[in-house]
């Protein structure tokens, strides 16, 4: 069954219930303030869709930080309410809690257009699934929008069990349908050559993904501290460079795979004799034993550019170092620029520190589609849904 979209739905005297991710950052000394605002900003299209198309009210839910269950003001969605007022030029209305009893008043009412809900995650039943508290969150509204695909990997009850409560009446907005668009030219049929590159720190957050791109891909590029576990288990010397004995085993377990030969690990490293220490290079596979890897060399990175050059699909999760410190960032900035460079291929970025790498290279607008969902872009490409794109698609008895 076909994804209904909320673009050209008629929407007079309706109350919408919707759900984004407003999982913004905020500034570690002051909690009022937001450092990226990328998330609210990638809400913006959707929101205005909904006001435009008549609704009566909407009501906006989302999570922000991870609160346990429990009310935690320094998790409050207050400074998402100020940014949201200034950007859609209209009060916004904080309430009190999801459950608050003023929401049902304050739809009655003739005055703010627009409430968010307070933290989601303040209530405990919500990444429970809790079946009442969907019911109670559904009662705000005659229609839902879900447009939080960072999100839709998780069965909670405002992105999956809330569902139940809108036969036929459930929509998802712009952001869901530019990430599926997106994603479905990785999973569905990807032009050839396809190259993965994966980093980030473990194989076993990545070996679902492994496993289900291997074959397919013409090239599997491994850098970052997972790349590790696989020169150890091919037997090169990895010194003291992050690596578990259980993501040994998963590397071993993969190369033993008939496809196995399309993976292509790190000819040299950019090594230090303490995390973030003095960067010492090492122009081999092997490493001295008292140190460790914490980026790509060169020759690595003009390896990688090699086999990415000529790609038509290009999917890239995660870095291939510790690129927030400068001593350590040009192998994951070298694939950004080799990347940002393919006008020819389809390139789409995924994961939150792949993301931030781009940005922070100035680069993520060469990019074909930086991917909003970490967890749910991987997981969409290992099982082609998601448990909130499956309820949405096909509903919840």
């Amino acid at each position: 069954m076909a994804i209904q979209y909320i673009d050209s739905v008629d929407l007079t005297e309706k109350n919408v219930v919707a759900r984004f991710d407003f999982n913004v950052p905020l500034d570690k000394n002051d909690s009022s303030k937001i450092t990226d605002t990328t998330r609210i900003d990638n809400a913006l299209e959707t929101i205005r869709t909904i006001l435009d198309n008549g609704a009566q009210k909407l009501v906006l839910i989302s999570h922000l930080g991870r609160p346990k269950g429990k009310v935690n003001k320094k998790f409050s969605l207050e400074p998402v309410a100020t940014y949201l007022a200034e950007k859609l030029g209209e009060d916004v209305v904080l309430s009190e809690s999801c459950l608050d009893r003023g929401i049902k008043t304050l739809l009655t009412l003739n005055e703010s257009r627009v409430i968010l809900l307070e933290n989601v995650r303040f209530h405990a039943e919500e990444t429970k699934n809790d079946r009442d508290f969907a019911r109670k969150l559904s009662e705000y509204g005659d229609v839902y929008v879900n447009d939080a695909f960072g999100t839709a990997h998780r069965k909670h009850s405002s992105t999956f069990e809330i569902n139940a409560f809108f036969k036929r009446n459930a929509y998802a907005g712009s952001l869901i349908r530019k990430e599926l668009e997106a994603l479905d030219q990785i999973v569905e049929k990807p032009k050839s050559p396809f190259v993965a590159i994966l980093g980030g720190a473990k194989v076993s957050d990545k070996i679902k993904v492994i496993e289900s791109l291997l074959p397919t891909v013409s090239h599997l590029l491994i850098g970052g501290a997972m790349a590790y576990p696989f020169l150890k288990a091919k037997g090169y010397e990895v010194g003291t460079s992050l690596c578990s004995d259980e993501d040994v085993a998963l590397a071993t377990k993969i190369l033993k795979e008939k496809t196995a030969h399309k993976i292509e690990l790190p000819h040299d490293h950019i090594a230090s004799k303490e995390f973030g220490g003095e960067p010492i290079e090492v122009s081999q596979m092997n490493m001295s034993e008292d140190v460790m890897g914490l980026d790509i060399g060169p020759k690595t990175v003009q390896i990688f550019s090699e086999k990415l050059r000529g790609a038509k699909t290009v999917l890239w999760n995660g870095p291939m170092g510790m690129f927030e410190n400068d001593n350590y960032n040009k192998g994951t900035f070298g694939v950004a620029q080799t990347l940002a460079e393919m006008e020819n291929a389809f390139t789409l970025v995924g994961g939150g520190d792949s993301v931030s790498a781009v940005n922070q290279a100035g680069l993520a607008d060469k990019m074909s589609h930086v991917s909003t969902g970490g967890g749910a872009s991987l997981e969409y490409i290992e099982k082609s849904t998601l448990p909130g794109i499956h309820a949405l698609r096909f509903g919840i008895e």
